[in-house]
């Protein structure tokens, strides 16, 4: 018989709280090193709620200059969002991040680590990250994508 090769996969509880006590699931492959800021991968079952692409722009269409003050409103664009649908952040499985500036994304890490974690907590879901040449709406610095799972 023939052993599979490569890693073998460990399953990581994720974020429980006592409303969702079965909330999504870390997906962590055994050996590899413990990402910072993400996870590898999630696993839940239960109803999907996901957003289209969001922006930083405030309930009256005003959008921030400031690349951090445009992270901070999305992710609380987001939060909303996820609410409208009955979801949490803890819920979140995979958010995919499209920036302008990778440069500019990497220099404001600690500022932003802080954003995410006042608006969604130590909740850290698979994520992507990928530099564009623009956005739609051109003064946008960036422009997120969120899944969610709630427990049902």
């Amino acid at each position: 018989m023939n052993t599979p090769k490569g890693p073998t996969l460990a399953v990581l509880p994720g974020a429980k709280s006592e409303a969702s006590p079965a909330g999504p699931h870390v997906l962590q492959p055994s050996g590899w090193p413990a990402p910072k800021g993400y996870a590898n991968g999630m696993a839940a079952e239960g109803r999907l709620v996901v957003t289209g692409g969001v922006i930083g722009w405030n309930n009256q269409g005003h959008l921030p200059a400031d690349f951090v003050a445009q992270v901070r409103q999305t992710l609380s664009n987001i939060s909303a969002i996820l609410a409208e649908g009955g979801a949490r952040p803890e819920h979140l499985v995979r958010l995919t991040w499209y920036v302008v500036d990778m440069e500019e994304y990497l220099a404001n890490l600690k500022a932003l680590g802080q954003a995410y974690r006042e608006i969604f907590g130590a909740h850290y879901p698979a994520m992507a990250l990928v530099q564009v040449v623009r956005l739609v709406e051109k003064a946008a610095r960036v422009e997120i994508e969120a899944t969610a799972v709630v427990p049902g």
